[in-house]
């Protein structure tokens, strides 16, 4: 396994063995503590579900958005080829629990393996994958070596490096050249990280179509639906989705100067981790805003309805005509615009957006989507939204039509990846 690895790799090789105890204890305690202890096992490589005979494609994704995206992948690559069985991993809770009510037929979830050798044999002799799929930058050393040296052959998908990571990589090509050179596949979500891997010494990188784009609207529990819109009844709704420190208070501070004009106005707010929800009402409160919460069972009564649960954004999305995607208004990078487009809302966002600088930059042209750069720039934007029906309904269109457009590409991607994971002769 070591023969003609870099320094670099067999210093972590060895690294990651000195420290599999600490780590293989670590995960347990957070599996042990998010109440999965019966799949404490997974994360050390022993399988909780059988292998299904026949050719068996491992996806691998890092947590919940990535897991998502690959979802409409499996659906369409396992109706192209009924005979292909699919085991997807992830290394986060969350992902774990959304993903349970939504994989595709033929499909398995575990947790990822810790990239220790341990476990790593204990994974791959019992699942045997005839193939592997990474999703975005979830690349790990061991596991890389451990499939390249099987000949199982690798594609990674929507993979993206930012400027700091490819200036680490530079540090260390050779690395770079040996980790990423096994893959028969690479897709990338932009030129600027094609570019990246070029310089890298791996030429065969190129940009493809960003499985975001592709996946298509989140599910929504259509019951659940209809009751929301009962109680919330002719109440005009936006939502802002995935907040993150520092941005509840701007979509607080917008939310108030809107109700001046619109006082039956609903703000439905989303935080990207419900572990802050509690300071996010204190705050809400302290703001002069009445609060209702979904994880308390109470239905949207005052000015702002506090969605502090795990797997609901897409009933959030149908709700509204209009969507604040946070996670731009700080350094964080951007999330998803093709979700809520999906969902025929208006799009509204930040001017950080450096995880999503394509989306976004389409989305603008095809104008279902809106940059707007404070509290007093979104609300204005609202206000034109709210009190003009005609540019809202123009902007929601413009949104769903644009990610329709986008979508269409799914069947060409499976046939080139079908043909990247052939068997290797």
């Amino acid at each position: 396994m070591t023969t003609g690895a870099p320094l670099p790799v067999r210093l972590y090789s060895g690294l990651s063995a000195l420290l599999y105890p600490m780590f293989a204890r670590r995960e347990a305690d957070k599996l042990r503590a998010a109440g999965m202890e019966t799949r404490i096992g997974e994360r050390q490589g022993r399988a909780t579900a059988e292998r299904p005979k026949g050719r068996l494609v491992w996806f691998h994704a890092a947590s919940v958005g990535e897991s998502l995206s690959a979802l409409p992948l499996i659906r369409a690559l396992g109706k192209a080829h009924p005979d292909w069985s699919f085991l997807l991993t992830s290394g986060t809770t969350s992902s774990a629990q959304i993903l349970g009510q939504r994989l595709p037929p033929r499909t398995r979830h575990q947790f990822a393996p810790i990239d220790g050798k341990p476990a790593l044999r204990q994974f791959l002799a019992h699942w045997r994958p005839d193939a592997a799929v990474f999703i975005e930058s979830e690349l790990w050393p061991n596991i890389l070596r451990m499939l390249r040296a099987r000949g199982i052959p690798m594609a990674l998908l929507n993979a993206r490096i930012s400027d700091k990571t490819a200036r680490n990589w530079q540090r260390v090509p050779g690395t770079a050249r040996f980790l990423l050179g096994g893959f028969a596949m690479i897709h990338c979500q932009d030129q600027r990280t094609a570019d990246h891997f070029h310089a890298l010494g791996v030429p065969g990188a190129r940009t493809g179509q960003n499985l975001k784009a592709v996946a298509g609207p989140l599910p929504v529990d259509l019951p659940e639906l209809e009751r929301m819109r009962g109680a919330i009844g002719k109440r005009p709704v936006w939502v802002a989705s995935s907040t993150h420190p520092g941005e509840d208070e701007i979509m607080a501070e917008a939310h108030l100067s809107l109700l001046s004009d619109h006082p039956e106005l609903l703000l439905i707010l989303v935080p990207r981790h419900i572990d802050r929800a509690d300071a996010i009402e204190a705050m809400l409160r302290q703001s002069g805003l009445s609060v209702s919460r979904r994880s308390r069972g109470e239905m949207p009564q005052g000015a702002v309805y506090l969605a502090d649960t795990f797997g609901e954004t897409g009933l959030w999305y149908a709700l509204s005509p209009i969507v604040c995607l946070c996670g731009s208004f700080t350094p964080v990078g951007g999330h998803n615009p093709y979700e809520p487009a999906h969902a025929g809302a208006a799009v509204l966002h930040g001017p950080l957006y450096a995880n999503f600088t394509n989306a976004y930059a389409e989305f603008g042209v095809a104008g279902g989507a809106t940059e707007v750069a404070d509290a007093t720039a979104l609300a204005t934007a609202m206000a034109e939204m709210l009190n003009n029906p005609s540019h809202l309904a123009s902007e929601r269109a413009a949104a769903r039509s644009f990610a329709e457009s986008q979508a269409q590409a799914l069947d060409q991607l499976v046939t080139q990846l079908a043909d990247a994971l052939a068997p290797q002769r």
